[in-house]
């Protein structure tokens, strides 16, 4: 019998082996010999690829890896996105009935919304294999049809051990479940990487990227544009770009999520940006958490792989957050006891104990109404997703129902109060990726504690309105000064946004943006040349009295980009304008959004923002009244050109626009703004009223 794997129930559930998926293979037409065993298992740790063919316009690909046998599907990797040496480090078990089926090693790129792109294949003779004995195995990739390209290879590790005296129920079982829902297994696996396994973690991995040594020249100039990608399991991390430089300083913290006992392995690859064609790979490393001790800072010093130069991170393993998934029945709050504990932790009397621990957040996920029916039949599978920063847990998926219910209790640890609650219902796909039904947006300051509310759903940018309400209930639990203290500190960054894409409509929005903010410091410069040419004299008297601030212009140097001498093709340079276009698009939105937001400063849009301004600008004043502005000036020189003796490893910041940072731009107040549900549209109501 097998001892490590369990069998579920044949409906709808994989079999599970030591938590990795098993797929049964399809029957041969080959002949089986009397020696061959009832039934073989196929232990599989698909490794990485390396050098493989690129197939998009960008010089990149999308790859992922399906296995087959017997023209059946029993495993699919997931997508790693532009990277033409993956690596995927992903285990399956496979059961199969004989050997003479060779397994089928077919790689292909991803392409959204389009067919995908065949980027090679491969054959693995299971008789080659020598039994209960670990094999590594290199395939190279080939095209039937041009059997002459140079497609890349594969590099997997296998286990094949003989299951000898396997009862052929158990056989016929598992053949007859992959039979009904093959497709609906793998996508409920590939679900499962992608959101369930986001559920609950069991502790913190902080990392901070300090810098680069000695890199490996990429570019004409001797130089790169060196960035750096972080991945453990399925998140994801990308530095931001250092032009110009092999020993650049980054200062980025992020976390990841520690979802195993014994750790895992954080990925690392460090790349050049080039524009208009593919990035190049400067080298990679690795680190193995289970090597490292927990509650204590590592500083490692990583040598880079098939590259040149050093890394230089800052690793740190905590425990977990308090977060929770429970039913309805269970809730913390509701336990006199349990809530006094938060009260107390989150008292004004506890302003220093564990400054990230700002408060506690607790949503009550409850039903939703007239969801978009997203299979054919009329109905959808919505399942609910709930983030706060990086931190995603997610409710069970209710079956061919647009009025799920779900009573769900999520509960999370609040690391900065201007945070904002993403709930989004997606429906859950047989054959593909989940479908988005809706989303809402929610800051925590603006939630009203223990208030069971109806949000109506938006479409993904959060600009209108779509099909369906939701029903939510939430309480916040916070320390207002360990909040306020957080708002002068670098905001957190999502490590699982998309990246920008250039769009017509985005770049007019900025662009009037952009124009709004000039015409209100044209105004203003009018405003003040009017003080000079008296127009009002007791104005202009005012004027002389108050003015005697001196204006410095900092020089900015603007650096033109000489790396790109080479002659690019036609295509090249069309990605090379998208590219500019793009950054233009980014950069008027980041200068439009300052400007809104020291407006929503003082529109009080925020009201904690604007009274944490006020207070501190009070605070400023009587400092200034009793301590001599040349003392002040001493202890804050001192303080800046000692700080990076004091704390070597020490993020840079900017208190004023990290306080900036939390204000929401004009863009951000529509996407948090909360429409009103149409009280005509409640069965729930309508029930009730018939009852009465």
């Amino acid at each position: 019998m097998l001892d490590s794997c369990k069998l579920k129930s044949a409906c709808n559930l994989p079999f599970i082996c030591n938590k990795k998926k098993i797929n049964t293979a399809g029957t041969s037409n080959a002949e089986v010999p009397l020696a061959d065993p009832g039934m073989y298992q196929l232990d599989i740790t698909l490794r990485r690829g390396q050098s493989l063919a690129a197939r998009d316009r960008g010089g990149t690909s999308d790859p992922y890896v399906k296995f087959k046998i017997g023209g059946k599907e029993v495993f699919r990797s997931k997508i790693i996105h532009k990277n033409l040496n993956p690596v995927w480090e992903e285990k399956a078990c496979i059961l199969v009935d004989h050997l003479r089926e060779p397994l089928y090693i077919k790689v292909f790129d991803y392409d959204f919304g389009l067919q995908d792109d065949f980027m090679g294949s491969a054959f693995l003779d299971l008789t080659q294999l020598e039994l209960n004995r670990p094999t590594d195995v290199t395939l190279t990739l080939k095209d039937p049809h041009y059997p002459d390209h140079d497609l890349g290879i594969i590099l997997l590790s296998v286990i094949l051990t003989p299951k000898e005296g396997e009862s052929r129920d158990v056989t016929m079982l598992m053949r007859k479940s992959w039979k009904r829902s093959s497709k609906f297994q793998t996508q409920s696996l590939r679900l499962s990487d992608l959101h369930r396994k986001s559920h609950l973690w069991r502790g913190i991995v902080s990392i901070t990227l300090i810098e680069g040594r000695d890199l490996k020249a990429m570019d004409s100039n001797g130089l790169s544009d060196p960035y750096v990608k972080f991945r453990l399991g399925h998140q994801k991390y990308k530095s931001k770009i250092m032009p110009k430089t092999l020993n650049p300083q980054w200062r980025e913290q992020f976390d990841f999520h520690l979802y195993e006992e014994r750790g895992g392995i954080i990925d690392i690859t460090a790349w050049d940006k080039d524009a208009g064609k593919r990035d190049d790979f400067i080298g990679r490393c690795q680190v193995d958490l289970s090597a490292l001790s927990r509650e204590q800072t590592h500083k490692l010093e990583l040598e880079l792989e098939e590259g040149e130069g050093h890394l230089v991170l800052l690793v740190t393993l905590t425990a977990s957050a308090t977060v929770s998934i429970s039913d309805l029945s269970i809730n913390s709050l509701e336990d006199q006891k349990e809530r006094e504990e938060i009260l107390k932790r989150y008292s004004p009397l506890r302003i220093f104990h564990n400054l990230k621990d700002v408060g506690f957040l607790q949503v009550k996920v409850i039903r939703a109404e007239g969801l978009m029916a997203a299979d054919v039949t009329g109905k959808s599978d919505p399942f609910c997703v709930v983030e706060l920063n990086n931190d995603r847990l997610l409710t069970h998926t209710v079956y061919k129902n647009l009025n799920p219910e779900w009573n769900k209790v999520f509960t999370f640890n609040i690391k900065d109060i201007h945070s904002v609650l993403e709930v989004t219902v997606y429906d859950e796909d047989r054959d593909r990726s989940a479908d988005f039904l809706g989303k809402v947006a929610i800051p925590l300051l603006s939630i009203q504690n223990g208030e069971q509310k109806a949000y109506v759903l938006k479409n993904k940018q959060l600009t209108g309105p779509t099909k369906g309400v939701i029903y939510l209930e939430i309480d916040v639990i916070f320390n207002a000064v360990k909040a306020s203290l957080r708002t002068l500190i670098p905001k957190e960054q999502k490590y699982i946004e998309e990246e920008n894409r250039l769009s017509k409509q985005l770049l007019l929005r900025n662009f009037i943006r952009m124009k709004r903010c000039v015409m209100v410091l044209v105004n203003a410069a009018y405003y003040v040349n009017s003080c000079f040419d008296w127009d009002s004299p007791p104005r202009s008297l005012a004027a002389f009295v108050v003015v005697e601030d001196i204006l410095e212009d900092e020089e900015e140097e603007d650096d033109k980009d000489d790396k790109d001498s080479e002659k690019k093709g036609f295509i090249n340079k069309i990605y090379a304008i998208q590219e500019v276009c793009v950054s233009v698009q980014n950069i008027l939105d980041e200068v439009a959004s300052f400007g809104e937001r020291i407006k929503n400063t003082f529109n009080w849009t925020v009201p904690f923002l604007s009274w944490l301004a006020i207070v501190a600008l009070c605070v400023f004043t009587v400092i200034l009244y009793c301590i001599p502005l040349r003392y002040i000036v001493l202890v804050w020189g001192i303080n800046k050109f000692t700080k990076k003796l004091r704390s070597p490893y020490a993020i840079d910041n900017n208190e004023l626009l990290d306080f900036l940072s939390r204000v929401p731009s004009d863009v951000q107040v529509v996407q948090y703004q909360e429409l009103k549900p149409d009280p005509s549209h409640s069965p729930y109501k309508r029930k009730k009223n018939n009852l009465g």
